[in-house]
């Protein structure tokens, strides 16, 4: 019975409760999102291409899904994200050679990944709208 009591008296880890967010840890939870939903995304890839090798009426049902409003919101988020998780890998890469770790560097680094994943995607589907005519 005292080790039960001596245990509820020991302090607790921290946990989300008790650290105060910041965009860095923001960044890494994203990122991990980002990893998960290219999984997805990529199986989307593998449909298109076995569509391409197969019929043309698959091909043309899976462009239809594809390219309709909801099909082209989820090739949005996928292209996004594959945008997003590269410069936080880029970032991940200053780290690695020992850079960047000052808390401004490592602000101004999250805030880059985060417009720069943004601006590149909507410089891509620019231009795959004005390439598709």
């Amino acid at each position: 019975m005292s080790d039960m009591a001596g245990a509820a008296q020991r302090p607790l880890s921290p946990h989300l409760q008790i650290y105060r967010p910041m965009l860095t840890m923001m960044m890494s939870i994203v990122h991990r999102i980002t990893g998960v939903a290219l999984y997805f995304g990529t199986a989307l890839l593998v449909i298109w291409l076995v569509a391409v090798a197969s019929t043309t009426t698959s091909f043309d049902a899976v462009n239809g899904l594809y390219g309709s409003w909801i099909g082209l919101i989820v090739m949005v988020g996928y292209s996004w994200a594959l945008i997003h998780h590269l410069l936080g890998g880029l970032r991940h890469f200053v780290w690695d050679t020992g850079a960047g770790f000052g808390p401004e560097a490592r602000e101004l680094l999250a805030k880059l990944t985060i417009g720069g994943s943004i601006t590149l995607t909507v410089l891509l589907w620019i231009v795959i709208f004005l390439v598709k005519g």
